[in-house]
């Protein structure tokens, strides 16, 4: 069974079992209604199913998933940074995303290990023409405060780092600064090349401070990252190098991270899958 397939049975059990064997026919119903053709499934596909083709003869990518709550607060977020480096919505409907498909789509995971420097002005660069977005007066998506109650409830984890996350949360809500619309998400597999420009792909549509935005493209690619014999010595050049960029204090940046590695463990948990990842970064930042 593929990670696919295994991650949606075990988030949605018979429901998702239903859904994977309907979906080829949802795939014939939507190409004969957009008029797509040459449909190729992704390599990597998660928690979405992913496939990329044409439309008539544009390049396009068609997003399927159980998640239709999460798929609407994407196309919402999409709609909200277009111009500003997203990549472009074409359509949207329960459970299903068209997408203009990057060209030729190199991600930024490409760049590591030998290309570090580039990689971090790309990243903090994007996030600059992110963020540039204005927050909706009314939206769907939640403040990151919201994601960090999740820190409050009992989970299988040592209580040395729930309570050191819990009190890092806390500060950095405490003293937050201004908020901005974030992508939520924005790791290396999110970035890609689309002609001689970077763009972001699957925003989560996220409200707080830029400092969490970097978090996520510190702690990553996975499990490349954690698999280097420096990767704390990557991680602390990251976050000092990010902070000059982005005139972000570094110990705002660290702690915003340490709070992710938690919460990234706290999210495999719920979902029932693999935190050996998250395990070990939050070992590494404690030290």
């Amino acid at each position: 069974m593929s990670i696919f397939s295994s991650n949606i049975i075990n988030i949605y059990g018979n429901k998702g079992k239903v859904w994977l064997t309907n979906l080829p026919e949802l795939i014939k119903t939507l190409s004969l209604r957009f008029g797509l053709r040459n449909l190729t499934q992704a390599s990597n596909c998660t928690y979405n199913y992913v496939l990329s083709g044409f439309q008539d003869e544009s390049p396009i990518v068609l997003k399927l998933g159980l998640d239709f709550k999460g798929l609407a607060q994407e196309a919402f977020a999409l709609k909200v940074f277009e111009g500003q480096g997203a990549i472009k919505l074409l359509a949207e409907d329960s459970g299903m995303l068209l997408l203009q498909r990057a060209i030729p789509a190199t991600s930024l995971k490409c760049y590591f290990p030998t290309n570090e420097p580039e990689s971090i002005e790309i990243a903090c660069s994007l996030m600059q023409r992110l963020h540039q977005a204005k927050i909706p007066q009314t939206h769907p998506c939640p403040h990151i405060k919201n994601w960090l109650e999740a820190l409050n409830m009992h989970w299988n984890i040592p209580q040395k780092y729930m309570q050191k996350a819990r009190k890092l949360s806390h500060q950095l809500l405490k003293t937050q600064g201004k908020d901005v619309f974030l992508h939520g998400d924005l790791h290396h597999n999110n970035i890609l090349k689309n002609g001689n420009t970077w763009v972001a792909i699957d925003p989560k549509g996220v409200i707080g401070e830029p400092a969490y935005e970097i978090a996520a493209f510190i702690l990553n690619p996975q499990p490349e990252l954690l698999e280097s014999s420096d990767s704390f010595e990557i991680i602390q050049k990251r976050i000092l190098a990010c902070g000059l960029l982005l005139n972000i204090p570094t110990q705002r940046i660290l702690d915003f991270c340490f709070v992710r590695s938690v919460l990234g463990w706290v999210w495999a948990l719920e979902d029932g899958c693999d935190a050996s990842y998250f395990i070990q970064l939050t070992q590494l930042l404690s030290n």
